[in-house]
C-alpha cells in the first residue's frame, strides 16, 4: 500500500481532536495486516520493528482541528488533482503519518541494528493529557525521537514555546460624569499594552526574537462606568533561550498591572546539532542546513529525549482551507523515514564500544 494510497484512507476518516477512535482502530488494523503486534491506549496505536537498542520513537498524530470556513469542497473527500491531494489534515498531519505507516510497511520483518517504535497519537491539536503526555512512559525506554510534521523534509532541531499571561490592571471605579473621583483601569492597560508593544527579547539563532502578542481584553460592563480593573492576556511564542518563569517576572517589571502566568504547558525545544538523530536527518533530508519550527507539537511532551521535527508538506498550508499534500512530497518522505532510522541506528552502531 503506497503513502497516497494509505492517506486517501485516513482523511477520508473524519478525526477531530477527541474523536479518533474510528482512525485509530483503522491504523492498528492496518499495521496488525502487516505482521506487528499492536498497543493501544485511549486513541493512542503503538508498535515495534526489530528489536534491541537503540530505542527510535517515530510520531505522528492522527488527529485534526476542525475544518474553517473557506473549503472549495467536503473537507472529509480527499481530490487528487493534478499531483496534489486536497483534504482535511492531508498536510497536518496525515501525509507524514501515511508516510510512517508506509515505512512501516516497507520494512516488516526486516533486520535492524535497533527499534523503531512506530507511534500515532491522539489529541495533539489539543494538547490533551489522553494523547502523548500519559503515553510516553508505557513506550519503554527511547534513545532518540522524530516527530513528523510537514517541515519540507528540512530537519527543525529547535521549536517554540507557547508562555501565556493574563495581566491586570487595577483601577477605581467611578461615573464616567464624575471621572476624576477614579482611575480607569483601562487606561492603565492600554499604556502597559504599549508598552508591550514595543518588547523585543533576546533572538535565537534558529527560531530569531521572541516579541509579546496582546491576544484579548476584558475590561468594563456598564457604558457610564469606569472600570476598576481590566485583564488582558499576553501570548509569547518563546524560544530554547528563554525561560518561561524569569520572562514572566522580567515583564512583571516592567508593568505597572498585576502579571501571573496564564499558561506554560508548551516549553520550547531544542536539540544539538551533533546528536546522531540530527545528523541522520540532516543526512537523509533536502537541506544542507537546520532549521527551527514555529510551531507547537508533540515534542513539547517528549522531556529530554534527542528529537528532530521533520516530515513532508509545508507547515504554510496547514489549518488552512483546501489543505493539500503532493504525492512527490508522499513518495520522498516514506523514503526518507527509512533512511533516517537505518542511518541512525549505523551511526549509533559505530559510537557502540568494542565487543558490545
Amino acid at each position: 500500500m503506497s503513502p497516497e494510497e494509505i492517506l486517501e484512507k485516513l482523511v477520508a476518516i473524519p478525526s477531530p481532536s477527541g474523536q479518533e477512535d474510528r482512525i485509530a482502530s483503522f491504523v492498528a488494523e492496518l499495521a496488525e495486516s502487516w505482521g506487528y503486534k499492536v498497543h493501544r491506549f485511549h486513541n493512542n496505536v503503538w508498535f515495534e520493528a526489530g528489536q534491541g537498542g537503540p530505542r527510535l520513537l517515530m510520531l505522528g498524530h492522527l488527529d485534526t482541528v476542525p475544518p474553517c470556513e473557506g473549503w472549495s469542497g467536503d473537507p472529509y473527500t480527499p481530490v487528487w488533482n493534478e499531483g496534489h491531494l486536497t483534504g482535511l489534515g492531508a498536510n497536518d498531519a496525515k501525509g507524514p503519518v501515511s508516510c510512517i505507516l508506509a515505512a512501516a510497511r516497507a520494512m516488516a520483518g526486516e533486520k535492524l541494528d535497533g527499534t523503531i517504535v512506530f507511534t500515532l497519537s491522539a489529541e495533539e491539536e489539543t494538547g490533551s493529557d489522553t494523547g502523548i503526555g500519559q503515553l510516553l512512559p508505557l513506550l519503554g525506554p527511547l534513545d532518540a525521537a522524530l516527530v513528523a510534521e510537514p517541515t519540507n523534509l528540512q530537519p527543525a532541531i529547535a521549536q517554540r514555546g507557547r508562555l501565556v499571561l493574563a495581566c491586570t490592571a487595577h483601577g477605581q471605579g467611578a461615573h464616567a460624569e464624575h471621572a476624576f473621583l477614579g482611575k480607569n483601569a483601562i487606561h492603565l492597560a492600554s499604556q502597559d499594552i504599549a508598552k508591550l508593544a514595543g518588547m523585543v527579547f533576546e533572538s535565537h539563532p534558529l527560531l530569531g526574537a521572541t516579541k509579546p502578542q496582546v491576544t484579548g481584553v476584558q475590561g468594563g460592563g456598564d457604558l457610564d462606568l469606569m472600570p476598576d480593573a481590566c485583564t488582558f492576556f499576553v501570548d509569547l511564542r518563546t524560544t530554547p533561550n528563554l525561560d518561561h518563569e524569569d520572562l514572566a517576572e522580567r515583564i512583571a517589571g516592567e508593568l505597572a498591572s498585576e502579571v501571573r502566568i496564564h499558561a506554560t504547558r508548551y516549553r520550547p525545544k531544542s536539540t544539538d546539532a551533533f546528536e546522531p538523530i540530527a545528523q541522520a536527518a540532516l543526512s537523509a533530508g533536502r537541506g544542507k542546513t537546520f532549521v527551527g519550527s514555529a510551531s507547537t507539537s508533540d515534542w513539547a511532551f517528549l522531556g529530554d529525549i534527542p528529537t528532530v521535527k521533520v516530515g513532508p508538506g509545508d507547515t504554510h498550508r496547514s489549518h488552512r482551507p483546501n489543505e493539500f499534500i503532493t504525492a512527490k512530497e508522499l513518495q520522498e518522505g516514506a523514503v526518507f523515514y527509512q533512511q533516517v532510522a537505518r542511518t541512525y541506528f549505523a551511526i549509533k552502531r559505530k559510537e557502540a564500544p568494542l565487543g558490545r
